[in-house]
């Protein structure tokens, strides 16, 4: 079982975004989706989420197309964390973050006593629980973006997306973040994120996916195909890959 995105295509005034997008990584494993500015990494999980159209392609999720899905259940299996953050006009932290539970309730139920359990629980763990009660419009970028992924975190998803999920926070915390992710996968979830940062891609990702000009360039494990080949070849750069002293997994050392 696994996910399968199969020749995703998107172009925009004659201008290839995504281009015959193709790869499948394994389910329940953090894989992180890597390339330079540009490469269509964004676009490319907005195509599997189903928020953009592509002109073509489609994804299989577990055997089952995620874009054919309502968006009601699509949406109780798949959360999306993008990058850019979003004014949530007189919420408070936790309001936001009750919006994740909106794909399990009625047109005119309230919050259960499940629902705000769930609430909680995902505030705690994006170590946004401290500031729960204060209006969104008043956090700081790293602050919403531990939000977001409290939200996605109360949908309870199988498949969870993320576009830059370290943007904005600092190293203590994009650790954390990276370390969360990777408990999640313990958990049954899939997590499949764009990294700008190579080195924390490798450091906690089992898989990785390498976009260069619009197009996949490679799909593998971090420590098969992580090499300075690569590395000069999609980011026009010297390095060396080396093996971490700690961990044993590639450590990228830039000329």
């Amino acid at each position: 079982m696994s996910l399968q995105a199969n020749s995703f295509t998107l172009r925009i005034n004659g201008h290839s975004i995504v281009d015959d997008a193709a790869f499948t990584v394994p389910r329940e494993r953090l894989t992180a989706l890597v390339g330079p500015n540009g490469a269509g990494k964004s676009t490319l999980l907005r195509l599997i989420s189903g928020t953009q159209a592509a002109d073509s392609g489609h994804v299989l999720f577990n055997d089952v197309s995620i874009l054919d899905l309502p968006r009601r259940q699509r949406a109780q299996q798949v959360a999306l964390v993008e990058q850019e953050a979003h004014s949530e006009f007189a919420l408070t932290v936790r309001q936001s973050v009750q919006l994740g539970r909106i794909p399990f309730q009625s047109m005119w139920s309230g919050l259960a006593e499940h629902d705000r359990e769930v609430v909680d629980d995902a505030l705690r763990r994006a170590r946004a629980l401290e500031f729960a009660d204060r209006p969104y419009t008043t956090l700081s970028g790293g602050e919403q973006q531990r939000v977001h992924l409290a939200r996605a975190l109360a949908q309870e998803p199988e498949l969870m997306l993320l576009d830059e999920p370290t943007n904005h926070l600092d190293v203590q915390a994009q650790l954390r973040t990276l370390t969360l992710l990777r408990s999640l996968t313990t958990q049954g979830m899939t997590v499949l994120a764009a990294l700008h940062d190579l080195n924390l891609a490798v450091a906690f990702c089992d898989y990785v996916i390498v976009m260069k000009d619009a197009r996949v360039h490679s799909v593998g494990r971090a420590d098969d195909i992580v090499t300075s080949q690569l590395v000069a070849d999609v980011y026009d750069v010297d390095a060396d890959v080396l093996e971490h002293p700690r961990t044993g997994r590639p450590l990228i050392a830039f000329s």
